[in-house]
């Protein structure tokens, strides 16, 4: 298991490896101190460090990047928009660096992820094989072309055009399940959202989300000058209707 260290100052340092020593600019931390499950540790310099172990967030944040992923604040909805826990079953189309996917699946039985392209699920595979996650199945598949899994709580896409998927989703998740699409431009939620019409699904919302980050350093607080702007919509529908 990795480790995480913390200085006062703020610095934190992931340990990927604690069967070695581990150098960093307040010196070297032993084998031995590495080894304590958490609490106040020392560098060979004399330096005051912590350490505890890592979690799956922690680890997550080192996964490999290809394409862009999905970034955490858009991330958060899909979950608690759909409730989804450990029984749920779900599909997620447009594998990329396996961002969303790995998230699902920390939380949830059985995650299939499709993707056409090879070279982005083979990043996505070493990045499940660094997280441990073994409820992830990976699909070289084009979705477009239609789905094989049924009975799903939940089928999340991130592709260019989400409104070919809708009368797929609709035989594939079962009767209340969750259809979520991830589009960068206002057209792709537009053709989207106007595809459910006269399909087992209602359109429950779209959104978007701005994350503000502030600076907070004694009575300078104020917020951060470089923000994260836009990055998606999200648009929820759910399978309410067996045939139209």
């Amino acid at each position: 298991m990795a480790k995480l260290l913390f200085h006062r100052s703020g610095k934190t340092f992931y340990v990927k490896d604690p069967s070695k020593d581990y150098h960093c600019q307040f010196g070297v931390v032993p084998v031995k101190e590495l080894q304590k499950a958490s609490g106040r540790i020392t560098t060979n310099t004399g330096k005051e460090l912590a350490v505890i172990d890592s979690s799956f967030i922690d680890d997550y944040r080192r996964i490999k990047r290809g394409p862009q992923i999905i970034p955490l604040k858009d991330i958060g909805p899909i979950i608690a928009e759909t409730g989804i826990d450990d029984k749920s079953r779900c599909l997620d189309a447009g594998t990329g660096s396996g961002a969303l996917t790995f998230f699902l699946a920390n939380i949830t039985k059985e995650v299939i992820s499709y993707d056409i392209r090879e070279d982005f699920q083979e990043v996505a595979k070493k990045n499940a094989d660094m997280l441990g996650m073994k409820n992830v199945h990976f699909q070289k598949k084009d979705i477009y072309e239609g789905i094989t899994e049924n009975d799903l709580d939940l089928i999340t896409l991130d592709l260019p055009e989400p409104w070919k998927v809708i009368t797929h989703a609709a035989a594939a998740l079962k009767p209340g399940g969750f259809l979520v699409s991830y589009s960068p431009s206002v057209p792709q939620v537009a053709d989207f959202v106007n595809g459910l019409d006269g399909s087992p699904f209602v359109h429950l919302k779209t959104i978007e989300l701005i994350e503000r980050e502030w600076d907070v350093a004694g009575r300078k607080v104020r917020p951060r000058s470089q923000q994260i702007g836009h990055s998606g919509f999200l648009s929820f529908a759910r399978k309410v209707w067996r045939k139209v």
